[in-house]
């Protein structure tokens, strides 16, 4: 057990309840004898094992080698199952398109890219510059944390020696470890000498993409693709298995399911993409299990609001489960719009710059046995400590969801309940109603803000919408006021005198 979970178990078993020097107008009720949490879940005790292509079993089928095209060889073997890509870097210059039910896999450590090398530099001045390389000019959108200049808009990524560079928007912004990339002139510009060194410059936009179902994709690293934002540089379509592979340093989105019903990505590492690890969408059934999502939105995407850290999902369901979701600049796990029937359990998620769980304008999921840690804590635009910018685990405007057994720990704010205006659903009004929050531990520190409830006017919380029951917290000072709930800031008894936590303890 860990350090947290052991200090939780203590102060539950110990029954805190108020000082009972406490005048009895201000006491809380009675410690009760409704079971409460009294260990931390699961997921608390438990590391995620090794993922990526390390684990993927032995490839047994038709080789592709190095320096052929991978869609002439999968054309000249129509009968052909299983395609075996060969130890080494294959450059994708256009995205594959699988057949059904064929298996593209690598036992041997294949990486797939889609970037071009950059030779010829010549200096100019102060800087190098490499002409004729970039694409024509095309439409742009995303919304970035920098929403003057828009850096994270265009899609080529510039990689030196293997080191990522970050693009600035102007030459006069150029100094060592970005680079400047001039669309009008057709040029790249570097401050750092090049001299006898690997420059890569990512170009194709997609390594595979859905075309039919019932499609395997095992043990490949797939990296340095210019996939638009919102787009994947490994669409999945439905029916495909995901499983031990390595997502890494493309623009946008690393995985993204489309119309991808009864998808299983699993055992993946999927680290480092410029907007998002994982996204689905109008994907129905979709498992994704025991993946490491870490270190997304490297480009530069809005921290706060605009599909960037984790995972992200919009009109989907299914089951999202025994993911380590660490230290991503965004959102951990957001399902955002209509989504349905989902559930989001046994999850690590810890070190997300915004909240660790998001469930938004939806309907109908179960969060349950997660460990939520140190979420939260990003900079930028339309961040902060309000219950409105949300918590360890937010629910906004969402109906039938319950929030039970988890272990949220040390976030911004602990668990945030959002009602606004947002207008109607596919299932109805979007509204906060039937929220259950069950026998969850809340450790809320001094970092932390609070926990509760906030609502606009127009859309204000029906009484009964929202029932906190059988919880533990740890909030240290009991007239510390570390609840809020109709544009008040309360303590633990007058959140209680409010109607919440009725059978909880806290500490």
């Amino acid at each position: 057990m860990s350090a947290g979970a052991a200090l939780l178990a203590v102060f539950v078993v110990a029954g805190c309840t108020d000082d009972p020097a406490t005048p009895a107008s201000n006491q809380t009720p009675p410690t009760p004898t409704v079971a409460v949490p009294t260990a931390a879940p699961p997921a608390a005790n438990i590391k995620l094992g090794p993922t990526g292509p390390s684990t993927a079993p032995n490839c047994d089928g038709v080789p592709i080698p190095v320096g052929t095209d991978p869609q002439q060889v999968i054309g000249a073997n129509p009968t052909a199952k299983t395609f075996c890509f060969a130890k080494g870097l294959h450059r994708i210059t256009h995205a594959l398109h699988p057949e059904a039910g064929i298996t593209l896999a690598s036992s041997e450590g294949a990486v797939l890219s889609g970037s071009v090398e950059l030779t010829g530099w010549q200096q100019d001045q102060q800087h190098w510059v490499v002409r004729g390389a970039l694409p024509a000019a095309y439409k742009l959108k995303g919304k970035c944390e920098d929403e003057k200049t828009n850096p994270c808009q265009p899609g080529e990524q510039v990689f030196l020696a293997g080191k990522h560079l970050t693009r600035v928007m102007a030459l006069d912004q150029l100094k060592l470890g970005t680079f400047f990339g001039d669309y009008k002139a057709n040029a790249v510009y570097l401050a750092d000498d090049p001299t006898g060194k690997d420059v890569e410059m990512s170009r194709t936009q997609t390594a595979i993409e859905a075309a039919a179902p019932d499609v395997t994709i095992a043990g490949l690293t797939i990296e340095h693709f210019a996939s638009k934002p919102q787009g994947g540089a490994l669409q999945v379509g439905p029916g495909w298995k995901v499983t031990a592979n390595e997502v890494r340093w493309n623009h946008a989105v690393g995985i993204m399911v489309i119309d991808g019903d009864q998808t299983v990505v699993s055992g993946n590492t999927v680290a480092d993409n410029g907007q998002l690890g994982i996204g689905q969408y109008s994907s129905e059934g979709v498992k994704l299990t025991g993946n490491l999502v870490t270190r997304n939105n490297t480009d530069g995407f809005w921290i706060a609001d605009w599909e960037s850290g984790g995972i992200k999902s919009t009109r989907s369901s299914g089951e999202v489960s025994g993911n380590d979701i660490v230290a991503n600049r965004g959102i951990g796990m957001w399902s955002d719009i209509a989504e349905f029937d989902r559930r989001i359990t046994s999850n690590r998620i810890r070190d997300n710059a915004a909240d660790g769980i998001r469930y938004e304008i939806s309907y109908q999921a179960t969060i349950e046995q997660n460990v939520v840690e140190g979420n939260g804590f990003g900079t930028g635009r339309g961040s902060g400590p309000s219950l409105w910018d949300g918590g360890g685990i937010n629910v906004n405007t969402s109906s039938g969801v319950t929030v039970a057994g988890n272990l949220v720990k040390h976030n911004r704010n602990g668990i945030a309940i959002q009602s606004r205006t947002r207008g109607d659903g596919p299932r109805g009004k979007y509204v906060l109603k039937d929220i259950v929050i069950e026998a969850n531990q809340v450790v809320m520190d001094a970092k932390t803000a609070s926990t509760g409830v906030v609502e606009n006017k127009e859309s204000p919380a029906g009484d009964g919408a929202i029932r906190f029951s059988r919880n533990s917290y740890l909030i240290g000072d009991k007239q510390a006021e570390r609840f809020a709930y109709r544009g008040q800031t309360m303590t633990w008894s007058q959140w209680q005198a409010a109607g919440f936590d009725q059978d909880s303890v806290s500490s």
